[in-house]
């Protein structure tokens, strides 16, 4: 029976969700079970995507991203795919209500990664942290409000915002491995091998003020997505807060973390706000 394959398809995107990103985890694990699954659906296929053009270095990324791509959008087109992975987003996508033109411009930024490195002008980064980011926000979004289309215009900007922050934060932290291993450099008119106190703290002004327009949306939230998307906002902060204490040299030649303990500190912390009303 299909609902057997589905429910193959809904665990492979959860464990990829799991096996690739554990804070990630935690905050979807926050989200009421309703909408879990959605969000493990959504991320195992943005994750899958973002493997191809940063992972898969002995392969031909070109190629397995067309493939990829044109199976994902026969799954949009007949609501099945023999991978499970597609097929768990497919499901996702008809039953909120996601727009074909937020999975395009996901896809179209993924494809730059295959041969773009440098982003000179503000225009291109952008563009490419809409589509890496905010769309992604977006979708999460339509997921969030369950698909009504008044509360995600009134949202939208925030969540925008919100991805964007999150996107940032991780050029910051894997500024080492994105300029070393992969050749890339995101930040515009910033010469990474030259990073200093002045640049960094001008990257981080600008996603602090993502973060501030972030929040404002979060406390607008349903209640089946608040606590779960605040953690994110929370683990995310305090990974801000410490790139913002990090020299720049130090930045440039290692990856910064939040150890588990301190993230179960700030899921405590944000439940305990949470049930004070005080988001």
């Amino acid at each position: 029976m299909k609902s057997i394959f589905d429910h193959v398809s809904h665990a492979c995107s959860q464990t990829v969700t799991k096996t690739y990103s554990t804070s990630f985890t935690l905050a979807t694990k926050m989200l009421s079970r309703s909408i879990r699954q959605d969000i493990y659906n959504i991320y195992g296929f943005v994750r899958f995507a973002d493997e191809i053009v940063d992972s898969f270095h002995d392969y031909d990324k070109e190629t397995l991203l067309n493939e990829f791509e044109s199976d994902l959008y026969l799954a949009l087109e007949r609501k099945i795919s023999l991978n499970p992975i597609l097929n768990s987003f497919q499901e996702t996508y008809h039953n909120y209500g996601i727009e074909k033109h937020m999975v395009e411009a996901f896809m179209r930024s993924m494809r730059t990664d295959l041969h773009k490195t440098t982003y000179l002008t503000q225009d291109e980064y952008n563009t490419y942290i809409y589509g890496s980011a905010d769309v992604v926000g977006l979708m999460c979004l339509k997921v969030f409000v369950k698909g009504d289309n008044e509360k995600f215009n009134q949202l939208k900007n925030s969540a925008m915002h919100l991805g964007s922050a999150f996107q940032k934060v991780n050029f910051l932290r894997d500024l080492k491995s994105d300029y070393e291993d992969l050749s890339r450099t995101y930040f515009p008119n910033t010469d990474l091998s030259k990073l200093d106190e002045t640049s960094k703290i001008l990257i981080i002004e600008e996603i602090e003020r993502d973060f501030a327009i972030g929040l404002q949306g979060i406390k607008e939230l349903p209640i089946e997505a608040k606590f779960g998307v605040f953690t994110a906002y929370r683990y995310y902060s305090q990974l801000l807060k410490k790139l913002k204490k990090t020299p720049a040299l130090q930045i440039k030649n290692t990856r910064i973390r939040v150890a588990n303990y301190k993230k179960i500190e700030l899921l405590t912390r944000s439940y305990v706000k949470y049930q004070l009303n005080l988001l």
